[in-house]
């Protein structure tokens, strides 16, 4: 019994730190893919009001979860 729980704290520990690790690499490659068009796709919500922005890049998020569905169902 100990045991199962010492199994998923590791579990727990390597998938926050995963995750961590695709944050940072996120971030650092943000200036490139902006370049490449993502956020600004048609079908992305931006409100502009006065001195304020609302951006939800709905096109994009969907793109985005397509291609990583494919990519997990690659290694799975």
């Amino acid at each position: 019994m100990h045991n199962d729980v010492f199994n998923n704290e590791i579990i727990m520990q390597k998938i926050l730190i995963i995750l961590g690790i695709v944050i940072l690499v996120i971030g650092l490659l943000y200036p490139y893919i902006k370049k490449i068009g993502l956020g600004q796709l048609p079908g992305d919500v931006i409100l502009k009001s006065g001195n304020s922005t609302f951006l939800f890049p709905v096109v994009t998020c969907i793109i985005i979860s397509v291609v990583l569905s494919i990519i997990f169902n690659l290694f799975k």
